[in-house]
């Protein structure tokens, strides 16, 4: 009996050792793979990078592609509602609006850019995602003859980018460069 007493007891403490160390083991690699993982530690820069543009550097890309602008204030100016200013836009709305010059072969003309008196929001002409396009019968012809249409006067590109048809110009936002 004693010998049996003595080999429960043992046994006990062997699975109780047994059980310290696996709890302890399986702690340790718990921590060591979520210390690893990258879920849980990115190793690096999680925001996204959006390149911006000067209002020359902007400029002198749209130019070189044959696009032109106008404002009802004859001004560049980012916090003048009159002007039609291109500081801070993205390269990609940028790239984006070269794409469509060069897709569609019409005259570009923009009224719009990152200028205050738009729309607020994360995908706003403030925070350069958006240009406004004169409306012209070529522009639209392209837009509603390749784009597909998502109702409520909007048309969507292949890429993503929306068309969006008002009262008298095209707002579009640009998501990516639209396949530059």
């Amino acid at each position: 009996m004693r010998t049996a007493l003595l080999r429960v007891a043992t046994t006990a403490a062997a699975a109780l050792a047994a059980l310290a160390i696996g709890t302890a083991t399986a702690s340790t690699a718990s921590a060591a793979t979520a210390a690893a993982d990258p879920v849980f530690t990115p190793t690096g820069d999680v925001t996204a990078q959006v390149t911006k543009l000067s209002q020359s550097d902007a400029a002198s890309r749209l130019r070189s592609s044959g696009i032109t602008w106008s404002s009802s204030g004859g001004c560049t100016d980012r916090y003048n509602s009159t002007c039609t200013s291109f500081e801070q836009i993205n390269l990609a709305t940028v790239q984006g609006a070269q794409t469509l010059k060069s897709a569609t072969g019409c005259a570009l003309n923009i009224t719009g850019g990152t200028e205050v008196g738009h729309a607020s929001g994360t995908y706003s002409h403030f925070n350069g995602y958006k240009l406004d396009f004169s409306l012209s019968t070529c522009l639209t012809n392209y837009i509603k003859g390749t784009f597909t249409s998502i109702g409520g006067s909007k048309w969507q590109s292949g890429s993503g980018n929306v068309y969006y048809l008002e009262s008298n110009h095209w707002d579009v936002t640009y998501y990516n460069c639209g396949g530059c």
